[in-house]
This record gives structure tokens, sequence and C-alpha cells, in this order.
């Protein structure tokens, strides 16, 4: 499956900049920074416009909120679906990097499992209306042919098995459950929190809690049937790290003006 970036890339081919590097035209590369930056700034805006209109948020809102017009904003943004893509980015950056490291936490297993779920869940509890939008994968009444929910889930799902496998190796298991196993967690932890967000019967705490226990309940109840205990409280020998992100496109050239 074509992932977001290649999407993006392909939509804007014919108005991509030459690249990322620097051309050696002084006033040529200042004007790239400031597109990048001027862009990157319309995001964030798009973002705080998101908390205020929530997932329905059209063009028009987010051009009002950062004091331009339509036109200008156009300039940064082929279209609603590029907007869209920029926006997921965004939330797939803010989410790694809470998540990184607390997945790599050297903690004992039972405090590591928890701050990773509280990464997660902290993320969409600040930004909930960014999480709908994606995971509807509309934008305003436009449909958007990218699925960034379904993408980081593949990309979470692949470091984890890497990281369950490593460790299952390391306690002389059988790895290949560690696929399976993997996107098992990831889906219940995304449902969970799909849920979680629609009706917020319980605490960010709460959820978080309940999801530890039966993660961890799973972990011991395979390690004890191979004969091995584990503590959870305990950080294990070896601090197994995964390593999780998107390679960057190439930076997509969207007009001359701010």
């Amino acid at each position: 499956m074509d992932n977001m970036a290649d999407r993006v890339n392909r939509s804007s081919r014919s108005r991509r900049d030459s690249g990322e590097k620097p051309t050696g035209d002084a006033r040529r590369d200042r004007w790239r920074k400031h597109r990048i930056a001027r862009r990157a700034e319309f995001v964030e805006v798009a973002l705080r416009a998101l908390d205020e209109h929530g997932p329905d948020m059209g063009m028009e809102d987010v051009a009002a909120a950062a004091g331009v017009t339509k036109p200008v904003l156009y300039r940064h943004f082929e279209d609603k679906a590029d907007l869209y893509l920029a926006l997921g980015r965004r939330g797939t950056e803010i989410l790694f990097e809470r998540l990184i490291p607390a997945i790599n936490a050297e903690l004992a297993p039972l405090p590591r499992i928890r701050m990773a779920l509280d990464a997660f869940f902290s993320v969409i509890e600040e930004h909930p209306n960014l999480y709908r939008l994606l995971a509807r994968k509309s934008f305003g009444d436009r449909p958007v042919d990218a699925d960034v929910v379904a993408e980081d889930k593949q990309l979470i799902a692949t470091a984890l098995t890497a990281l369950l496998g490593d460790y299952m190796r390391m306690l002389n298991m059988d790895s290949g459950a560690a696929e399976p196993w993997a996107h098992g967690i990831v889906g219940m932890v995304q449902n969970t929190g799909e849920w979680w967000l629609d009706k917020r019967t319980m605490s960010r705490d709460s959820v978080v809690e309940y999801l530890t226990q039966i993660i961890w309940a799973a972990i011991d109840g395979l390690t004890r049937q191979h004969g091995i205990v584990l503590d959870p409280n305990k950080p294990l020998e070896a601090n197994k790290v995964v390593t999780l992100k998107r390679t960057p496109p190439p930076f997509e050239q969207t007009g001359e003006s701010s």
C-alpha cells in the first residue's frame, strides 16, 4: 500500500521544489526556508482552528484564524487534501515525540508499558479533533485518499514486532508470535482510544492503568507457559530499543508569496 508521503509526492510533483539541499543561490534558499516556515505556521494555526471548529473545519476557518485570505493559504497548500496530509504529519510527529522515549525507556516492564500507553492517550486527549479528523479520512465536505491513522498503526506495529521479537529471542521463546501479538496490542489500544474519546466514562489515568494490566497479564501468561517468571517491577537484563519515524517527503513548492 502506498504510504502518505508517496501520495503527497504524486499529487504535487509538477509544483515541487528541486530539492531540500541548498541551491547555492542565497536569495532562493532564503525564500525556500521562508515558505517552509510559513507552511509550518499555517499547520499550527490549523491545529488551533480544529480545537475551535472540530473536524468539520474548512479552509476558510484556517484562513480566518491565520488572519489571511484563502488565496494566501492556497499558495502554501495545493488543496484541502494537502493541508489534511500536513496535519496528519504534524500529528504523527507529536505522537512519536512522546511515544518513542516511552517505548525505549530503561524501566521495568510494567512502568514501561504504562508510560507508552500514557503517551498515546495524552496525545489524543490534547488533540481529540485532530484524531477524529484523521480517523474519518475527510476534510470538510471532501473525502481524502489517505489513511494516516492506519499508516501510523502499521509503523507502530512494525516497530513493536521488532521489539517483542528481540525480547522473545532473548528469552529463548518462539518469536513468530511477535507480529500478530504486536498488531493485536496496537489494535486494542486504538479501539480503546476511540471508545474513550467518544464516551469519557473514566479518567485517562484509569483507562491507561486498565490497559497496562491487561497487556502485562498477556505477557506474564505467555512467559509463564514457557517456565519464565518475570518481575513486572524489575528492569530486564537488556533494554531493547526501537526507532520509529516517517521519512519526510521532499519540500513541496506551493507558491512564492505570503
